[in-house]
């Protein structure tokens, strides 16, 4: 038993579905990561899959939980690995590890990039239909992913900084853009969410939106955190809207390009 299993149980095994994660490696200009890819082994052939990319600990019980949720819904997800197989930071140590990249945009999105491309390696993935999402961390770096032009029919950001860029650095996006976040989040205040959504005003072609859920702190959709005297917190609500946003969102952009 973990603190996921009552998300896991939102998300059914279907009847007769053979869902599977399993740890695999692949690797970054030398640097060795190891993420977590689920897919339902009782069927075959490409099908949308989805690039979940973990908060500042990195993968973990909650990578797991959120690709097999998304392999439950007929998807193959990948959990990408940014910080490297070895590295699983503490809560003491997240802060420092996850500062290294934001300081490092190009390797964030390297990093980023070498997950998509294993998620594009998997015989059942139809290369025409993927989605990076992310938290915290991994919400921001989504985002990013977006920025650097990867093939991406959509990026969505859980509660992830909104990472203002002068000059505004939109010109590569091709994805649709959904960004989750939290109306009492201190880590993404309004003023840096009106900045966002200005930048991407510049390129009046780019389809994106902006959801806010009222009262949620950082990180209201990973269960288990409880820190509000440091702006974070899980807001059951919240996670549950904001699940439901990625669901519509998905099928949405999916179904443009079957």
């Amino acid at each position: 038993m973990t603190i996921y299993d009552d998300i896991l149980q939102t998300v059914p095994a279907p009847a007769g579905s053979d869902v599977r994660v399993e740890a695999v490696r692949y690797d970054h200009d030398g640097t060795a990561l190891e993420g977590l890819l689920a897919k339902d082994h009782s069927v075959s052939g490409p099908r949308p899959a989805v690039l979940v990319v973990h908060d500042w600990l990195g993968v973990n019980d909650h990578v797991r939980a959120r690709v097999t949720m998304l392999a439950r819904l007929g998807y193959v997800a990948l959990g990408a690995d940014i910080y490297g197989a070895d590295v699983r930071p503490s809560h003491e140590e997240a802060s420092d590890v996850a500062g290294g990249f934001y300081r490092d945009l190009p390797l964030l999105r390297a990093r980023a990039l070498a997950g998509f491309e294993r998620l594009r390696e998997d015989p059942d993935v139809d290369h025409t239909r993927i989605v990076v999402m992310g938290y915290c961390f991994g919400g921001s770096t989504a985002l990013e992913l977006a920025r650097a032009g990867a093939d991406l029919v959509g990026a969505v950001s859980f509660h992830g900084g909104l990472i203002v860029h002068d000059p505004a650095d939109v010109d590569h996006v091709r994805a649709k853009l959904l960004v989750l976040t939290g109306g009492a989040d201190p880590m993404v205040p309004d003023e840096t969410v009106a900045s966002w959504q200005a930048e991407m005003r510049t390129r009046p072609e780019i389809d994106w939106q902006v959801t806010t859920y009222s009262g949620a702190m950082h990180a209201f959709a990973v269960p288990g955190t409880d820190a509000p005297e440091m702006g974070a917190q899980y807001q059951e609500r919240a996670d549950r809207r904001s699940w439901q946003a990625l669901q519509v969102f998905l099928g949405e952009v999916f179904d443009e390009e079957a």
